[in-house]
């Protein structure tokens, strides 16, 4: 599959390597979660990049205790009406702190790249027989911004009052707040649902 950022077609010197099939002696690897638990010791004594791939239904939880292990995260989303990967990767950006590559993979579609983007994704996989560089051109598709998210772009109260990247940060901060805090998560409202008791983001139900 061709990899794409923003700026542009890139190469992709990952390889991912499903669960049926051995890994290769040397070179950076995207693996599993059922793999990475199963053989963590081995992939931790790889003298190359370690990469993770975690499917919709396995929350960031998983491996909030080994974000830091891995160099890529690849989110998959599995088709057009599953939408957890959005919530997974602000997940990892804003709350366990994740700064690696954020990849979208599986059902990736065009008219979902920009908000992709906001959500924290840095690259993405498209099917082979498009148009990439019109793909990369929707990257772009949203100019101007309300609220701040995972992309940490300037919103319009940033650049329609002139305020520094401190103030930036402030904004970010007070826009997000822990379920502890008892204080509403953003990311709970984006999608409409409440924090449960008993977890801290993946235990969501809808409200």
């Amino acid at each position: 599959m061709p990899l794409i950022r923003v700026t542009g077609v890139v190469d992709d010197p990952w390889l991912f390597v499903p669960d049926e099939e051995p890994l290769p002696e040397d070179g950076a690897v995207i693996v599993t979660l059922a793999r990475w638990q199963a053989n963590r010791d081995q992939l931790l004594a790889r003298p190359t990049p370690l990469g993770l791939r975690l499917k919709s239904e396995q929350p960031p939880s998983l491996i909030a205790g080994d974000i830091e292990r891995f160099d890529v995260i690849a989110l998959e989303f599995p088709k057009f009406t599953n939408g957890r990967a959005y919530s997974s990767a602000r997940l990892l950006r804003e709350r366990y702190g994740f700064r690696g590559e954020l990849r979208a993979v599986g059902n990736v579609l065009r008219d979902q790249l920009a908000l992709m983007r906001r959500c924290g994704f840095d690259s993405y996989e498209i099917p082979p027989q498009v148009n990439a560089a019109a793909w990369i051109t929707s990257l772009g598709g949203i100019s101007v911004i309300y609220q701040p998210a995972a992309d940490e772009r300037a919103s319009v109260l940033v650049l329609r009052h002139g305020i520094g990247r401190n103030d930036r940060d402030d904004e970010q901060r007070s826009s997000y707040s822990s379920p502890a805090s008892g204080r509403a998560d953003p990311i709970a409202q984006s999608h409409n649902r409440v924090p449960s008791p008993t977890g801290v983001g993946e235990g969501w139900v809808k409200g």
